[in-house]
Order: structure tokens, then C-alpha cells, then sequence
């Protein structure tokens, strides 16, 4: 099959983040299968685009809030006001619907899109109907932002996580209503969208990577606890404070804790042991650098990409039931908790026993080869329901008719579109 993979952010050489992670796999697991594969979508700065798939850019983007100033912030809720659509919709529209259906012309004939997540979909969701489609949620985003509004800090805060929650529920409903196949990344989110499509949903098992690399030598711990994660995204920040404020003060005062990752505005602990440490070089190192991982999710949707990548490399955990979302076998060097002082309780006794020299570590290339073996199956089963294949393609590949800057409607310059490799 020829498929096109529509996406706000491509798959990227290396990927880091829950959202990249979860791209690459989708697209490894597609060519796995021999299908050809072109990527329609942005690049974030600094990343470079993924081989296995023709990938033609709609530009550079960086869509972290992060990571951008206040202008750029008011700028994308203008253009969100204006357009009535989503923050993160918004956020896509620095290209036009032209643009895009020159793109999808100049790819023709293809047998499907895949529409990966809500952003750029639900930006040209009219311009992407009008084709077979196959929808990846990897959240039901209308309620993770329902908690958010829940924990909002402020009143704009919460009306403003109202008003995306709203938003993104009218967009999910159509995007999912119209897809010969729905592709969640955990169990409950089957039934997010309503029992009138969960017949059409199925999970995608994943992994971080299509080759786990070999093992190395194993180094002695150089934290008790090591915690890594995206912390300005909302859903990570809500575990994050609940273990620092409910967990934290419950461990021993020498148990030393690390915790890696970008985080605008780290809280006051007056823990003796711990260590915010901001980005790491490499997010793997650090992780086996830990004797113990916290899984400490309390919210959100979808599946926890920290806790696959604890579970293929083997270590020792303790989680909340929310990190275990979209999980089929759970290790038996994980333990399971929601109440802080329980949870408290089993890391500072796993922590003992690898002082004790019992590292608790077990091989996660069985996990890793039953999660890439069922996600090869889910993607087979969902793309057998799409109609007769597109007339085969020529042996040289056309290059997609858009190719020059224009306007748009919405008054941005669109990025010319071009193949990278």
C-alpha cells in the first residue's frame, strides 16, 4: 500500500519525547510491513527527519510552550480565537489548506492517510476527509484537558483548558466518526470516543525503539531514584508534584533522587537527597543510572512511553495504576501502589535490596519482542479494512506539485515542501 502519515511534528532520527517515540514506532511498524510511506507534517528545530518514509515538510515548528516567548504564546491564541478552532489547530496554520491539498494531489494515488493525533488533522480535518482515513489518538485530548481545567492554577487558565476541552471533543468526534480505524495507545481510551466507534478502535502496543541496542556493562547506581519526563507538559507535571509533595517527604533523607528533564519552574523540596538536573545528554544512560525508577503518573490518557522504556530495559519500578495504562504484562520487578505512603514504602525497600547488591534487574527483550509482535498485528488487522489498493505507483517517484511560497488564507507564508531525508 502507499499511505500518506499526516502529523504535526514527522518522526524524527531520535527521538525523545512520548509524542516522537510513539511516531517513530508507528512509522517503523508500517514500513515493517512493506508499505511506502510518505510524511506530511513540521519539523521541530534541531531534530532531523526520520528515514524510512518520503518526507516532504511543511517547515520548521516549535510547538512546545516551553520553549517559546510570551509573543509567539498570544500569537497562537489570536489565530485560535480568530479561527475558532484549538490552541494546539492554531498552532498549524502557519501553512494553508492549499498547501496541503497540492501536496496530497502531487502524492496520488495513495490507498489511506493516517492521521496522527489531533493538531494537524483537526487544523485541515476537511481537506483530510474527503480520503480514507485511519485515526492515531494518542490521547483522548479532550479529556486531559478537562484535568488540566481541574488543576488550573487561575481562572484564564481554567477558562482557557475549558475551552480547548470543547474544542478538541468536536474534533476527536470527527475524526473518529470518519475513520475506517481508530489507533489508541492504551485499553481505555477505546471507548474515549464513544461505543458508536470503539468497534472500529484497537491498542498499538509500543516500543521505543524497532532495535533495542545490546546491553551494556552494568554500572553501580549513581541515584537511588532517577525520574525523566517532559515536565512543562501538564499530565507529567500532575504526577510530578504529587509524588514531590506526597511521596517525597515520606523516603529517607540520604536516598538520593534525580530528576532529569526540562522544567520551567522547579518547586521548592527541602528533601537533602534531591536533585533537579534539567536535560540530560542521554535520557537511557540516566535511566540505568537509577536503582529504582518511579512510574508516578496520576492523570491523562494514553499509554506512559517512560514506563515501556523501564520495562524493556529491565528495571526495577514502582507504579501508579495510571502509569500502567496500555500495558499487557507487567514485570515482576514491578510493584504497584497509588497510596503515597505505600508507595513511599516499596521504593525505599527496592532501593535496600540493590544496596544490598540485588540490582532487581531483569532482560526486556522478551517484553520488547511481544510488544513490536502485537503492534505489527494491530496495524495488519486495521489497514485490512481499508478498500482496494491504489493503482501501484510509478518506479520514479513525482515530487508533489507544491513547491513555491504563496499565501494563504489566514495571511501566513506557506514553507515550500520538500523531501528530506
Amino acid at each position: 500500500m502507499h499511505l500518506v502519515l499526516v502529523s504535526s511534528l514527522v518522526p524524527v532520527e531520535n527521538p525523545s519525547s512520548g509524542f516522537d517515540i510513539a511516531n517513530r514506532a508507528v512509522l517503523d511498524g508500517l514500513c515493517a510491513l512493506g508499505h511506502r510511506i510518505s510524511v506530511i507534517g513540521f519539523l521541530q528545530p534541531g531534530q532531523t527527519a526520520a528515514a524510512g518514509g518520503d518526507t516532504y515538510l511543511l517547515g520548521e515548528l516549535e510547538v512546545a510552550n516551553a520553549k517559546v516567548g510570551t509573543a509567539t504564546k498570544l500569537r497562537w491564541l489570536a489565530t485560535a480565537l480568530l479561527n475558532r478552532t484549538t490552541l494546539s489547530s492554531a498552532k498549524m496554520l502557519k501553512t494553508g489548506a492549499e498547501h496541503i491539498e497540492m501536496l496530497l494531489q502531487g502524492l496520488q494515488p495513495f490507498d489511506a492517510i493516517i492521521l496522527n493525533s489531533v493538531q494537524l488533522p483537526g487544523a485541515f480535518s476537511a481537506v483530510f476527509q474527503k480520503h480514507p482515513t485511519i485515526y492515531v489518538a494518542h490521547n483522548v485530548e479532550a479529556d486531559s484537558a478537562l484535568e488540566n481545567a481541574a488543576s488550573a492554577s487561575g481562572l484564564l487558565e481554567r477558562f482557557l483548558f475549558k475551552r480547548e476541552a470543547g474544542l478538541l471533543e468536536q474534533v476527536e468526534r470527527r475524526l473518529t466518526q470518519s475513520a475506517s480505524a481508530i489507533w489508541t495507545f492504551a485499553e481505555a481510551d477505546r471507548f474515549g470516543f464513544g461505543y458508536a466507534v470503539s468497534d472500529r478502535a484497537a491498542v498499538l502496543p509500543l516500543v521505543t525503539r524497532w532495535e533495542l541496542p545490546e546491553s551494556g556493562v552494568e554500572r553501580l547506581p549513581e541515584y537511588d531514584l532517577a525520574l525523566i519526563g517532559t515536565w512543562s507538559w501538564k499530565p507529567n507535571r500532575i504526577g510530578l508534584d504529587w509524588f514531590l509533595s506526597k511521596v517525597v517527604p515520606l523516603l529517607p533523607a540520604d536516598m538520593s533522587i534525580g530528576i532529569a528533564g526540562q522544567m520551567p519552574d522547579a518547586p521548592a523540596v527541602s528533601h537533602p537527597g534531591l536533585h533537579f538536573l534539567g536535560k540530560v545528554p542521554d535520557a537511557r544512560a540516566f535511566v540505568e543510572a537509577g536503582a529504582v525508577i518511579p512510574l508516578i503518573s496520576r492523570g491523562g490518557t494514553g499509554v506512559q512511553l517512560k514506563t515501556i522504556e523501564t520495562f524493556e530495559l529491565g528495571m526495577p519500578s514502582v507504579a501508579t495504576h495510571a502509569s500502567l495504562r496500555g500495558i499487557g504484562a507487567i514485570p515482576s520487578n514491578c510493584s504497584l501502589a497509588d497510596d503515597p505512603a505505600e508507595f513511599a514504602r516499596l521504593l525505599t525497600e527496592k532501593v535496600a535490596q540493590v544496596r544490598a547488591g540485588n540490582r532487581q534487574r531483569l532482560s526486556g527483550a522478551d517484553f520488547h519482542r511481544a510488544q513490536k509482535a502485537r503492534l505489527l498485528g494491530t496495524l495488519e488487522r486495521g489497514l485490512s479494512g481499508l478498500a482496494k489498493p491504489a493503482t501501484a505507483p510509478a518506479p520514479h517517484f513525482r515530487e508533489p506539485a507544491a513547491q513555491k511560497k504563496a499565501s494563504t488564507p489566514h495571511g501566513f507564508a506557506v514553507h515550500e515542501g520538500g523531501k528530506s531525508r
